[in-house]
């Protein structure tokens, strides 16, 4: 077998850990490498002595060639080990130092993040492809898609960088409260000024790129619930890219609206004096969201109480707005040439741009342009929200308040029902209280005290509360031993009488 070079190998080492930043990645990343491209059985020297490895070599087997002991070790060789620690890898510069204490180590072990990335409008060539593979070796990489999880490291690459060069859409989640998505689209469809009135640093911001306006739309929840399902939202949210070219400006007001939100969860969020900050202009629709719409607003963590009280303002979308017959109608009406350059471009690849262009030319512009609908502070929809909140809890905290009481009424009635049928002839009880005491079973016992009960109740009632302790008296020398009994006899204050 020909031996690989020290530049050869550490090209391979190199190629292990490539997204690892501290040695307990390192030792995973390099050992799942070896588990992948490990062909076992082979033949080796160590030690002087020819084996035959069976096994992984972090769970090495070594069987002797010859007459030569076996021999078996349980971590890789020293070599290997030497070769491991020179690339090391060092946290990058301006990075929040880990590992330095038990409860840092802690903290990493149960770090997450996600990193997906779409392609919409033009699929990634194989050149590209290779570009963004640079970026990690161990990333889920098609023409349209890049996906992978971190759970020691970090992603090497910039996100805000991968938009501008390869992908339409973006988003990353991770275990201590960040979601965050971006979306790039042509700025012709989109202009800056128009994205900028709903900006709120650093939690939606809007930046040119070339031909492309990037959106950047981030929630913030330290400390708060893991959300089941975050990390697989892109699908559904990627549909406000195409609303957002077509002139619908309600993901940006959601955004917006989700911005301020933050401020219930956390008071620092904002300065004080932000209270008197207007709304930007309220798009038509709050009140019937689209399925993207409402993906989105999840993800961001939109308060439903605040979006109720946002849409108050906001009118309903015309009916013809999507008709199909009147977009129709508008299509066969276009002038040929115009039509047959958009059909050329939907044949080289360009759909979605044409998709969006064409509905944006329908829909005659966006609804950024309803200034004079009314405007509200930022104070007056918290406290709105806040107190539609309280009214809405209150309802719900009396309404269960009566459902208890029906469900007490009906549980009271109930055991009058049971108490009346014991009544009738109460040594029937006793002979099954016995009974259940004899079975020696825990569930057997509960019953039998809750007999005991019903049968101190009625004797209560009927004036014979001293013959029903005398009974229940000898009933408990009688199993004395039985501590299980005797432990319930006494949680039930069954020598007490009823209240």
């Amino acid at each position: 077998m020909t031996s690989l070079s020290d530049a050869e190998l550490d090209a391979l080492v190199e190629q292990a850990i490539v997204d690892a930043y501290d040695e307990h990645e390192q030792h995973a990343a390099f050992h799942c490498l070896l588990e992948e491209h490990l062909i076992v059985p082979f033949q080796t020297t160590v030690l002087g002595v020819e084996v035959t490895v069976t096994r992984s070599i972090f769970r090495l087997v070594a069987r002797s060639s010859g007459s030569a002991p076996a021999a078996s070790t349980g971590r890789p060789s020293g070599f290997w080990i030497c070769r491991f620690q020179r690339h090391a890898r060092r946290a990058p510069s301006g990075s929040t130092p880990t590992g330095t204490g038990p409860a840092d180590e802690r903290a990493k072990m149960s770090e997450y993040q996600y990193y997906e990335f779409l392609a919409v409008d033009q699929p990634l060539d194989e050149r590209q492809q290779a570009e963004v593979r640079a970026l990690s070796t161990r990333a889920r990489i098609t023409a349209t898609s890049f996906t992978n999880e971190y759970h020691w490291g970090d992603f090497r690459g910039s996100p805000r960088t991968m938009l501008q060069r390869y992908y339409d859409a973006h988003l990353y989640v991770t275990n201590w409260g960040t979601h965050e998505v971006m979306l790039r689209l042509p700025r012709t469809l989109l202009p800056l000024k128009v994205a900028e009135r709903y900006c709120i640093d650093p939690y939606v911001t809007a930046e040119v790129s070339g031909k492309h306006l990037i959106l950047d739309l981030t929630s913030e929840e330290e400390g708060g619930d893991w959300i089941e399902g975050a990390d697989d939202s892109l699908s559904a949210i990627i549909g406000v890219r195409t609303e957002l070219a077509a002139g619908d400006l309600r993901p940006l007001y959601l955004a917006w609206l989700a911005a301020y939100g933050t401020w219930e969860r956390d008071e620092d969020a904002f300065h004080q004096d932000e209270d008197d900050e207007l709304e930007p202009p309220v798009p038509a629709g709050l009140r019937s969201l689209t399925a993207p719409q409402c993906a989105l607003a999840d993800f961001l963590r939109l308060d439903s109480d605040l979006l109720r009280v946002a849409a108050q303002t906001s009118p309903p979308l015309t009916e013809t707005d999507d008709d199909p017959a009147r977009l129709a109608k508008w299509i066969e009406e276009l002038p040929p040439k115009e039509g047959k350059a958009f059909l050329l471009r939907v044949a080289q690849g360009q759909g979605p741009q044409v998709q969006m262009e064409l509905l944006r030319s329908f829909r005659g512009g966006s609804d950024a342009v309803g200034d004079d609908r009314p405007r509200r502070t930022v104070a007056e929809l918290l406290d709105t929200a806040a107190a539609l909140r309280h009214e809405r809890e209150h309802k719900a905290e009396v309404a269960r308040a009566e459902q208890e009481a029906c469900r007490e009424q009906q549980r009271a009635a109930a055991r009058e029902k049971r108490l009346d049928a014991i009544a009738r002839d109460p040594e029937i009880t006793w002979a099954r209280v016995a009974d259940l005491i004899d079975a020696r079973k825990p569930s057997d016992y509960d019953v039998a005290v809750e007999l005991l009960k019903d049968l101190r109740t009625i004797a209560d009632r009927a004036g014979l509360l001293q013959e029903f302790t005398v009974r229940l008296t000898h009933l408990r020398r009688k199993h004395h031993r039985k501590t299980g009994l005797i432990a319930r006899f006494d949680r039930a204050a069954l020598f007490t009488a009823p209240s």
